[in-house]
């Protein structure tokens, strides 16, 4: 009977009344142990008759089992995992450890997990409502954690009610940032209900010192000599004190009793237990002496804790050879090889090299089903047992490179520094700083990964491999703004290319080296065009460098025809693999291409997913990158939110040295400025840039706001200061002899000048170009010039097209502009009506796109990691937005 949570009872009965209609809900439930959590989700299954409910609860015994939790959740409904897209049943298959074919072999990627995890629950809700209850959620291994925690973020539509308790202030991954229900103490009124047969006055000194815990009232309730003895008025910690209860009452039990409990605290499976206390020689029927006190339940061939505490309560009370004796012994009797090789790890005293072995196998087998967080112990607790230094470093950075691919920043930082100090043989201390150069480009300093990453270089003796490092200097650099240290990279690969015979890593240095040579300053574009045009390998194809190479030297070349095609195919096949995690990166070059297009709908798309994974997976550099690309695309539409983006990407930049999204977010600051025609408050931002450019000695044109500074100055009556500003970026781009830069160039040289060919040169440059927005500027700065010199007629020409081509692209604030000059020629613009197409999310767009372009709901919610009854609620809006009601006329309306 459920006392005292009245409240509580009607926020989960809302959710589960919400769920039964479709409309999903997820609640986290903390509060402090015996603080009546599972008593409010046994309540919670009561309350949804009706529904298919699934359970599962965590145990300490079963947290570095990968999966354990997953699989105890998801065993009733695996009879569906065929009905699921088929990455993600390889994936969910190979993660549980299903069958023995292909599919289960296959090396899980954890974000494929947990969107399976997500298609599986969903697809078995289509029928019946779903309640997941999940308890002691701190206690579940984190590779099942992560994936509930992936499938909850996403539940919007669906008929599902995901319920999950965990203990206050015991860190789990369901902390971060679910919907959440702290419970506190009963009231006084409650606690006299709770223990009826104490006196009044006792009652309430109990329920004071206790602080309203019921199940400290029940457990003092039964020893009131026990309250007598506390200092009055005086609250007591209560999880210390119901452990000392538990303990205590377990030792008043015989000494078969107390083995029986210790061996069921390692492994409650109740045929296991009975195997170990034959092994022992103690009776396993002793155990009705602990069931009678009420400290276990035996049912369904388990042996059933009455709380967590009771099982902590129990192992840490025994005496430590005890514990390695009962774990020696479930060692011997389990059949699972991993299980066997935990137990006997803390079975043994000191280093022993054969424990460690069976440790790294269990690692390896959890890191194959995507359990990286739990082979990132195994390796960690191989290599404190390893006798030999150079074996135990090997294993501390197997354990730190687990750890990452887990997530775990910190952890893995900490076991590679560890490791490092082992003086380990060279190709493992390469290996190590090559990974942690990868973790502070993604979460940490590119300031800290280029030194990390060029000295690993260095002392490396093998060119490929040292190729591939300078490669990732070079991606820090790229984030770092780094141009000096860049051009020195780009030197030291031209210098190794030569030994390089093997075609990925050579690819690899030849765009990495153009890439550096552009951003200096010093050529380059060459280089990047004779690799794009050299035929991929499959080693290359298998090579994560390839995925940042590949797109980002071909956006860096800004040319029509080149790039895009590859970008698309890319993020294809990216989305096919459910990689998640590399997403974040590749979004962010997408976006950036769309653009510098007139893709502009699809680049905040992209951005906007690219913010949303970043958060989710924790890169800081891919987040700033993309709240600073966006904040640029919204300052040419002159949405306020960008200064929002910037404030936030300005912040992160400052706090990790990510100086490319400081550039490009005080850009935006100044275009969102300029596009409102306030020339006067965007020159401190782009005076500002200048400096900071000059500061970071960064002389790609692309990334000066000089042609803008042109106008500003113009606009203010400082023509000196303009002219002088258009002398240097002339020299710049020709130095570059890009057709972007050059356009660019060529209009800020007309707009100071007198001479028209300017601008039929930049208008030529454009036409190599696909940036619409830029040709739009030129076509203004034109017409703007052509009236000036009283030729109004051909001014119109020119301002009538900027006006179409800002008004397509949603840059109102620039549209205005241009029609207010070819107003001033006598000449009112037509301007283009509004599209209900420009009132969609980027994620209603982006499902609009998906299922206009032919993909069905289930392959529309597969690719974009949602559920497929999210996928048809955001669609309802789009139909109810733009007024439509069938696939034929979405495909229509957006033109597709």
């Amino acid at each position: 009977m459920l006392i005292g949570r009245e409240a509580e009872r009607q926020v989960i009965e809302q959710l589960i009344a919400g769920a039964r209609v479709g409309a999903a809900g997820v609640l986290l439930i903390t509060g402090e142990p015996g603080i009546g959590k599972t008593t409010l989700l046994d309540e919670a299954a009561a309350l949804a008759g009706g529904m298919q409910v699934l359970r599962a609860r965590g145990t300490d015994a079963e947290r570095e089992l990968p999966f354990a939790a997953l699989l105890q959740l998801l065993r009733p409904v695996l009879a569906g995992l065929d009905r699921i897209p088929g990455p993600q049943r390889t994936a969910l298959a190979s993660a549980l450890a299903l069958g023995s074919g292909p599919e289960a072999a296959s090396p899980a990627d954890r974000f494929a997990v947990g969107a399976a995890t997500l298609s599986l629950i969903c697809r078995y809700a289509e029928n019946t409502p779903l309640a997941l209850i999940i308890d002691d959620a701190h206690l579940l291994d984190r590779p099942s954690a992560e994936a509930l925690l992936f499938a909850a973020r996403r539940l919007v539509a669906d008929p599902i009610v995901m319920l999950i308790a965990a203990r206050v202030d015991e860190p789990h991954p369901f902390e971060a940032d679910l919907p959440r229900l702290q419970l506190e103490g009963i009231t006084l009124e409650a606690a006299r209900q709770v223990v009826q047969h104490l006196p009044s006055d006792l009652v309430e000194q109990l329920h004071q010192t206790v602080a309203g815990n019921p199940l400290a009232l029940l457990e003092l309730a039964d020893d009131p000599a026990r309250l007598h003895r506390m200092p009055p008025g005086v609250p007591f910690p209560v999880p210390a004190m119901l452990a000392e209860a538990f303990a205590s009452r377990a030792n008043r039990l015989s000494p078969d009793a107390r083995t029986a409990l210790l061996v069921a605290a390692l492994d409650g499976e109740l045929g296991t237990v009975s195997r170990v206390c034959a092994e022992l020689g103690v009776n396993v029927a002793a155990l009705e002496e602990a069931e009678a006190a009420g400290l276990v339940a035996i049912r369904d061939g388990e042996v059933q804790w009455r709380h967590p505490l009771v099982r902590s309560a129990i192992y840490t009370s025994a005496d430590p050879a005890a514990r390695r004796t009962a774990h020696r012994a479930v060692a011997l009797a389990t059949p699972d090889r991993d299980r066997r090789a935990w137990h006997l790890s803390e079975a043994v005293l000191g280093a022993d090299d054969e424990v460690a072995a069976g440790l790294v196998l269990a690692a390896e087998h959890a890191a194959a089903r995507g359990a990286h967080a739990v082979a990132a112990t195994a390796y960690e607790r191989a290599g404190r047992l390893s006798p030999g230094l150079p074996d135990r470093a090997v294993r501390l950075v197997q354990a730190g490179e687990a750890a990452w691919s887990a997530g775990l920043a910190e952890r893995a930082e900490a076991l590679l520094g560890h490791a490092l100090m082992l003086q380990p043989p060279l190709p493992v201390r390469i290996r190590a700083q090559e990974i942690r150069g990868d973790i502070e480009v993604k979460c940490g300093s590119p300031r800290r990964a280029r030194d990390i990453l060029v000295a690993a270089a260095a002392e490396s003796t093998d060119p490929a491999i040292a190729t591939g490092l300078l490669a990732d200097a070079v991606a820090a650099c790229f984030r770092l703004c780094d141009a000096e240290a860049a051009l020195k990279v780009a030197y030291d690969l031209d210098s190794l290319l030569p030994a390089v015979d093997r075609p990925g890593p050579r690819i690899i240095g030849m765009l990495a080296s153009g890439v550096a040579k552009v951003l200096a300053g010093s050529g380059g574009t060459d280089q990047i065009r004779a690799a794009i045009a050299l035929a991929p390998s499959d080693e290359l194809d298998r090579d994560r460098r390839r995925q940042v190479w590949m797109v980002l030297a071909a956006l860096f070349l800004r040319e029509t025809g080149t790039g895009r095609a590859l970008l698309q195919q890319a993020m294809l096949e990216r989305r096919e693999q459910v990689a998640l995690g590399t997403l974040p990166g590749l979004l962010f070059v997408l976006a950036r291409d769309d653009a510098t297009t007139d893709r502009w709908p699809d680049a905040e798309t992209s951005y906007d997913e690219g913010i949303r994974l970043s958060r989710e997976t924790g890169q800081t550099t891919e987040l700033a990158m993309n709240l600073a690309g966006l904040a640029w695309l919204m300052s040419h539409q002159g949405r306020p939110e960008c200064q929002e983006l910037a404030v936030e990407c300005l912040r992160i930049c400052a706090e990790h040295e990510i100086r490319l999204g400081t550039v490009w977010s005080l850009f935006a600051l100044g275009d969102l400025e300029l596009g409102r025609g306030d020339p006067a408050a965007a020159l401190p931002q782009y005076e500002r840039l200048v400096d900071v450019l000059a500061e970071y000695g960064l002389k790609d044109p692309d990334l000066s706001p000089a042609p803008e500074l042109v106008e500003v100055y113009l606009r203010l009556g400082r023509s000196d200061d303009a002219q002088r500003v258009v002398r240097e970026h002339s020299s710049l781009a020709e130095a570059k002899g890009q057709p972007w830069s050059l356009a660019r160039a060529a209009r800020a040289r007309g707009a100071a000048g007198e001479s028209e060919s300017d601008f039929a040169l930049a208008l030529g440059w454009h036409e190599e170009t696909l940036d619409a927005f830029e040709l739009a500027r030129t076509r203004l700065a034109y017409g703007a010039w052509l009236r000036r010199a009283r030729r109004r007629v051909d001014a119109r020409t020119q301002l009538r097209l900027a006006v179409e081509g800002f008004d397509a692209l949603g840059a109102l604030g620039w549209a205005d502009q241009a029609a207010a000059e070819l107003k001033a020629t006598g000449e009112t613009a037509r301007r283009r009506v509004p599209s209900t197409a420009d009132e969609l999310t980027p994620q209603e767009r982006q499902i609009a796109v998906l299922l206009a372009d032919g993909n069905s709901i289930r392959e529309a919610a597969a690719r974009l990691f949602l559920s497929p009854k999210t996928v048809e609620y955001h669609l309802r809006k789009v139909y109810a937005k733009l007024g439509i009601h069938s696939r034929t006329e979405l495909a229509e309306h957006l033109g597709t």
